[in-house]
């Protein structure tokens, strides 16, 4: 099939069926968020027809970074789902044809010969992005390193080693060049453990606890611990662990941070599906819950947590963040804003391309239908079960 023929198949399936489950509702809400970035990055047709929404920045300066943004942040949220190994079905037939378009978009994305071919070193950002592409190819190191062809993975590779360049700031950043060697090194690459270690001392350092890190010597009240530092933290750690024992001995609390911090915010999401709006980058809308999803994906979700519970709080934040009136603009693409189009609500940095980390709320696509996550009976979530008056234990900090 050609890209177009896939582009028009995509777009037909993307309509809401009846009756529709929550796997099915992800699903929908998948492809309305990703079809736009994956279609035209794989025709070599992103830089020409996304547009560049930055309100309170400069487009320009944006312009240089926001293709890249959207395809890492991306692929970070869907690579599980693409990696995962499906039952025959409508289901696994559309997720062939998106790990097609996913390859072909990697490939036009770094061959410096394609009108797509994104920067991966000048300024500061792409250092960023690198980080979740490099996060992308941890969670699906067949679809999107091994099923590459030679020319592709090389070109990837050299992207990737591309960003070393740029000096990460010293806060949740040094987690960006850490995630870029940690993939280096599952690709067979030579890769810098200094960077990782780096990252990953200097957060031990900067843990104040109760599952809780400050975004560098400080702390900040904003959801920084779940769009970066925690998820992260993770999957390097888990990956480095097929290389190397250096940091095993973290492994254990890193891992009991993230479950204590997945328990919080599972609590939260209000009986409506809202969340504080507080902090800074607001507008990834529902990527703010990418740690209590990943708990969900490696099954490592604290008591008295179930998948079921989970699945029905993160499909509510998805529904009050995704479907609200003004979300996507006439042509497919994500605007600015928490529900709805809320231009202000982003900072100088925040553009069209970096709205895709929202896509790391659908981290538990990775999980099979029959996984009792999905099959399970819905459950009410905390919130939903206090506020009506039912009886619970009391919340303990770690």
């Amino acid at each position: 099939m050609t890209g177009l023929g896939v582009a028009a198949a995509v777009t037909a399936e993307a309509a809401p069926a009846p009756e529709e489950g929550d796997r099915q509702y992800w699903l929908r809400t998948l492809q309305r968020v990703a079809g736009p970035v994956l279609q035209n990055l794989a025709a070599g047709t992103l830089k020409r027809n996304m547009p560049v929404e930055c309100v309170t920045g400069d487009p320009a300066d944006r312009r240089k970074y926001t293709h890249l943004e959207a395809i890492g942040r991306l692929l970070a949220g869907i690579a599980p789902w693409l990696e995962a190994e499906l039952p025959a079905g409508t289901e696994r037939d559309l997720q062939t044809r998106y790990r097609t378009l996913a390859r072909e978009a990697v490939r036009q994305g770094t061959d410096p010969k394609s009108p797509d071919f994104l920067n991966f070193r000048e300024g500061s950002q792409p250092v960023v992005d690198c980080g979740f592409l490099a996060q992308a190819v941890l969670r699906a190191p067949q679809q999107l390193w091994e099923a590459l062809d030679e020319s592709t993975r090389r070109n990837l590779a050299e992207a990737l080693e591309s960003s070393r360049v740029i000096t990460p700031g010293f806060n949740n950043w040094l987690l960006f060049s850490a995630t870029v060697e940690a993939a280096l090194a599952q690709m067979g690459r030579p890769s810098d453990a200094m960077r990782v270690d780096y990252a990953v001392r200097e957060h031990q350092q900067w843990y104040v606890g109760d599952g809780v890190y400050g975004d560098g010597p400080q702390f900040h009240w904003d959801y920084y611990n779940s769009f970066v530092i925690q998820p992260m933290l993770v999957d390097v750690l888990r990956t480095t662990a097929a290389h190397t024992n250096r940091w095993a001995r973290l492994v254990p609390d890193v891992m009991a941070r993230a479950k204590r911090y997945a328990a919080i915010q599972e609590r939260l999401i209000a009986p409506d599906g809202s969340y504080p709006a507080v902090g800074r980058s607001i507008a990834y809308r529902c990527g703010a819950f990418q740690v209590l999803a990943q708990a969900a994906l490696l099954g490592a979700l604290p008591a008295p947590l179930t998948g079921p519970r989970v699945r029905s709080a993160l499909t509510a934040v998805m529904r009050r963040t995704l479907d609200a009136p003004g979300t996507f603009d006439r042509e497919g693409w994500l605007t600015i804003g928490l529900c709805g189009h809320q231009p202000h609500l982003g900072e100088p940095y925040i553009s069209t391309g970096s709205l895709y980390l929202c896509s790391v709320a659908m981290l538990p696509l990775g999980l099979k239908p029959s996984d009792v996550f999905w099959s399970g009976a819905a459950e009410d979530w905390t919130s939903r079960r206090l506020w009506r008056g039912e009886d619970a234990p009391a919340d303990h900090a770690i």
